[in-house]
């Protein structure tokens, strides 16, 4: 053996032999997300002093006026034009949807139609058309199509004002929850329908099992964001004279001359009502998202408070 092999160390030889060292792990720095949790900190710290400090608010009015009686049967009202205005358009949206994809040409044809003149015509002035029915029908009766009709009614008293409320926003938002639930059942695909069938699975467990779960992945955040819309949108109702929260908050005002603190008291409860109808969303889209990302996002001020909760677990800890 020569001398230059000899001078080589076992250890050069072979780099795997060598004795691995201690890794340090640092955590990732993140400089400019605290620079943006700063400036948003100090611009909501002086948005809520802003809100607090300011005496126009007229703060004790509107804690007087929050929960009267008068604000919470209007408010109820609210409430009742969203549930039967989203329970009507659902129920005939899906109707109109499974038309929409249906391989009649009269059904397809009947429903294309639909969607596009109700999503065409202001929710106002189809509020209005309702409202004045009795115009145009003096007398709706029931019977035979074309025929005879065994029963009929006054128009005035069949559709007064809250029923036109009812039907207006109903038939409207149908519109809207049609192309929804369309675009739901378009977006699974196809293929695993067909998948399904080759493996001989019945067409209803294959639309209750397979189809309508993954639909509702994608109805359900746009459906919720709609509700929210239609709450919003029953103060459009004044036109019909309904005492619905915004037209209630405005006689009052108009009678009492406090214009700003009415105006916040319709805000909050608008605030709370749109809250409730966010975390009910949530809920529903957590149920049908099990298996997908989607599950594991709560909503912004539930992180808020796991983070919270969090920092204080690691600062105990440290601590001890």
């Amino acid at each position: 053996m020569s001398d230059t092999a000899r001078a080589v160390p076992p250890a050069a030889a072979d780099p795997r032999s060598a004795p691995a060292l201690p890794l340090t792990v640092l955590p990732a720095r993140h400089p400019w997300r605290w620079v943006a949790t700063a400036v948003v900190a100090v611009l909501a710290a002086m948005a809520v002093n802003a809100l607090v400090t300011n005496p126009a608010w007229e703060w004790p009015t509107v804690a007087q006026f929050l929960f009267s009686a008068t604000i919470l049967e209007a408010m109820w009202l609210t409430v009742r034009l969203t549930l039967v205005g989203t329970a009507i358009g659902l129920a005939l949206g899906t109707v109109l949807a499974l038309m929409r994809m249906s391989r009649n040409p009269l059904l397809k044809g009947v429903s294309f139609t639909y969607t596009s003149v109700f999503r065409s015509v202001p929710l106002i002035l189809q509020l209005l058309f309702w409202y004045n029915l009795a115009i145009l029908y003096e007398v709706v009766g029931f019977g035979i199509p074309f025929g005879p009709q065994f029963w009929t009614f006054p128009t005035q008293n069949l559709v007064g004002p809250l029923t036109a409320a009812f039907l207006g926003l109903g038939l409207h938002q149908a519109a809207y929850f049609a192309e929804i639930v369309r675009s739901g059942f378009l977006a699974v695909d196809p293929g695993q329908r067909e998948a399904a069938a080759a493996l001989g699975i019945p067409q209803v467990r294959q639309f209750w099992r397979i189809q309508l779960p993954q639909a509702l992945r994608i109805i359900v955040p746009t459906t919720g964001n709609e509700v929210i819309g239609l709450l919003k949108g029953t103060s459009v109702v004044y036109v019909m004279a309904l005492p619905e929260l915004f037209y209630q908050v405005q006689v009052v005002y108009n009678r009492t001359g406090r214009v700003i603190p009415l105006l916040l008291v319709a805000a909050v409860w608008y605030v709370v009502l749109t809250t409730v109808l966010s975390v009910l969303q949530w809920l529903v889209e957590r149920h049908y998202g099990w298996g997908s990302s989607r599950a594991d996002t709560p909503p912004p001020f539930l992180q808020l408070l796991r983070s919270a909760r969090a920092a204080r677990a690691r600062r105990r800890g440290a601590t001890r």
